[in-house]
């Protein structure tokens, strides 16, 4: 359902949907019942500036009884952000997609305590586009190539892509050139195969028993002393490797679920560098910018639906650990 309210410094407008019944009246009951703890007085100031709207843009007002929508619509007030020192890199854009380079740790869309600080609403104020949409998402940790739609037009030619997996990708990681205690040698390249299923209530992508529903194709691309990274200090998680060699590798993923690269690696012990989740949770600390998580969308490619040509966008960054 789309929104009566426009974007409004690069976030969509909050949709709330009410119920059918309940011990409420009006609408401005319900929002006091959800939100008025936190700030009653702003709530009442919105009804009675209209800034809370309804179906078709209708303002609702303090006395608009519950039952007269179904789902209304606001702008949050959005909390102070301090900026993150990296930045996004345009690789492409033309009239239906803007292809970026998005840097380790911005989310690629608003959630939770980042909004601003997302790569969506960045480019959004950045270039003046409010119907900017991603075709695909990269973890906050995760750097690299990130295609956006800036036409709605011809979006959902682009979004059958995806949905239709048509679209290849292709990553590289640093991790050890071997696995740790424990687990077998691996002969490579390897197609990784396992099902996996991932709550929105647990941090942690998790695998179980069934038919496999994710695959990934790793293959070694070349091995190198660990030594120190340029800018920073030697990685942990390379004690697996008794030679204290790295490796840098190449993952083509033909499935799309949550954490499926860093699983299907830590589950040949071969956990990337820098994984804080992955083989171990490691205790939550600030972000720590010298040091990003070793995984790199690489490159992206498919047949543009417009032009009817094969299309393929790198990234232009590079994994600071990789030698």
């Amino acid at each position: 359902m789309q929104s009566p309210l426009p974007v409004r410094d690069g976030v969509n407008a909050t949709r709330l949907r009410l119920p059918e019944e309940g011990p409420w009246d009006t609408a401005l009951d319900y929002m006091m019942h959800r939100w008025g703890h936190i700030d009653p007085q702003g709530i009442e100031d919105r009804f009675d500036a209209g800034e809370i709207v309804g179906e078709a843009g209708v303002a609702l007002d303090r006395s608009t009884p519950l039952q007269d929508h179904t789902f209304i619509w606001y702008y949050r007030t959005l909390p102070p952000e301090t900026r993150m020192p990296v930045e996004l890199n345009i690789l492409h854009q033309d009239d239906h997609l803007l292809v970026v380079d998005k840097p380790h740790f911005l989310p690629t869309t608003p959630g939770g305590t980042y909004i601003q600080e997302s790569a969506l609403v960045r480019l959004r104020n950045q270039l003046g586009l409010p119907d900017l949409i991603p075709m695909h998402r990269l973890d906050r940790m995760t750097a690299g190539v990130l295609l956006l739609s800036t036409n709605p037009a011809t979006r959902g030619k682009y979004q059958v892509l995806f949905e239709k997996r048509q679209v290849q990708k292709e990553y590289e990681c640093v991790a050890a050139a071997a696995p740790a205690p424990g687990y077998p040698a691996v002969d490579f390249p390897v197609v990784v195969r396992n099902r996996m299923t991932k709550s929105r209530s647990y941090l942690l992508a998790e695998v179980i028993d069934g038919e496999p529903n994710t695959e990934t194709r790793i293959e070694l691309l070349r091995t190198f002393d660990a030594g120190t990274p340029s800018g920073g200090s030697p990685a942990a998680g390379l004690a697996a490797d008794p030679a204290g060699r790295r490796a840098l590798y190449r993952l083509e993923p033909h499935s799309g679920k949550t954490h499926q690269l860093r699983v299907h690696m830590a589950s040949l012990g071969l956990g990337i560098v820098n994984d804080a989740f992955y083989p171990e949770l490691l205790d939550k600390a600030p972000d720590d910018y010298a040091k990003p998580l070793q995984l790199l969308a690489r490159g992206i490619r498919f047949i543009d639906p417009i032009s009817g040509t094969p299309v393929e966008y790198r990234s232009g960054l590079n994994l600071s650990h990789a030698r």
